[in-house]
């Protein structure tokens, strides 16, 4: 957007250009609530939290990808994989569940700096690489968890548990989008993921270091889908090795939806959190409405293809 293209724009224009996300969250939630007397109720409310925050975090870490003009296919296999080596290892291998904790978080991690390694030093696509991740990570699970389901310990099933009125899900969702705003807007990794996004040549000449914030961009998005994938387990009581199948193309979808630019250099948490909150309202609205779960589908999609409309007439200087 040129600047005087800004300056063209009224004001009402401009802030629908920037919070166009948080713009059609209140329109779709006042939509939803005229159409449906159950929208509005706090048990509905909280569902639609708890249904948003596997899908949020693994977002949040896609989000740092994004933003350097990746992509990262592999965060629904890499959370299943996180989950199964959490189950197996403190269930089956006797190991204690926080050490297990740890070691699902390290999965994450490591699966993250294999794709980089891979970008940064292979120089493959990102498209490539992590859509290679993504077969490995849901094999390892396979082979790991023998195709069934493995039980998870007792303390951590307590994070798919409500607390009082508050689901625990819903308040990590909400921690692990802090993080990634202050990692995003306070550190200086955050500074040269937008810079790398912006133009990587440039960043490059500049003194930032290309391949070794690649190395954290990645490794980040895994530590997130290692949690993503710990929440669902939680949820679920057990690990299961075809969990979050597809969740990558929502976080991917919530990023974009949030605001973010598929060339890189533009997005925030906050807006990949409001972009997964639209695709659960959408969703939980839908089934309120006892709309087919196809059209859902039909739907979602062409949300997804506006956003990204959007975000090319936002790039040409048109919108």
């Amino acid at each position: 957007m040129t600047a005087q293209a800004l300056t063209r724009r009224s004001p009402v224009a401009a802030w629908f250009a920037e919070n166009g996300a948080l713009a059609a969250l209140v329109m779709l939630v006042v939509a939803l609530s005229l159409l449906s007397a159950d929208f509005l109720s706090v048990t509905n409310l909280l569902n639609v939290g708890v249904q948003a925050a596997v899908t949020a975090i693994l977002a949040f870490g896609a989000t740092f990808v994004i933003v350097t003009g990746g992509i990262d296919l592999s965060v629904g296999s890499v959370a299943a994989l996180s989950a199964i080596g959490l189950a197996w290892s403190s269930t089956v291998a006797g190991v204690p569940w926080p050490v297990a904790t740890l070691a699902s978080l390290a999965i994450g991690v490591a699966c993250g700096l294999v794709n980089a390694i891979l970008i940064a030093y292979g120089k493959l696509p990102p498209f490539i690489a992590t859509l290679a991740m993504l077969g490995i990570a849901r094999g390892l699970a396979l082979v790991i968890s023998r195709g069934s389901p493995i039980g998870m310990p007792e303390e951590v099933s307590r994070l798919g548990e409500t607390v009082g009125y508050l689901p625990v899900p819903l308040v990590v969702m909400v921690i692990m989008g802090v993080i990634a705003a202050v990692i995003l807007n306070r550190t200086y990794p955050g500074r040269a993921m937008y810079a790398i996004g912006g133009n990587a040549e440039a960043a490059r000449l500049s003194g930032i270091n290309v391949s070794r914030q690649q190395l954290v961009t990645y490794a980040l998005a895994g530590g997130f889908a290692a949690v993503a994938g710990i929440v669902l387990a939680s949820r679920l009581s057990s690990a299961q090795p075809q969990a979050a199948a597809g969740y990558e193309l929502d976080a991917i979808a919530a990023v974009v939806i949030g605001g973010a630019s598929l060339s890189g250099g533009k997005g925030k948490a906050l807006g990949t959190f409001i972009g997964a909150l639209i695709l659960a309202v959408l969703r939980n609205g839908l089934n309120l409405l006892s709309v087919s779960a196809f059209w859902q589908q039909v739907v979602i999609g062409v949300v997804i293809a506006l956003a990204v409309l959007v975000d090319t007439l936002r790039r040409r200087g048109t919108y």
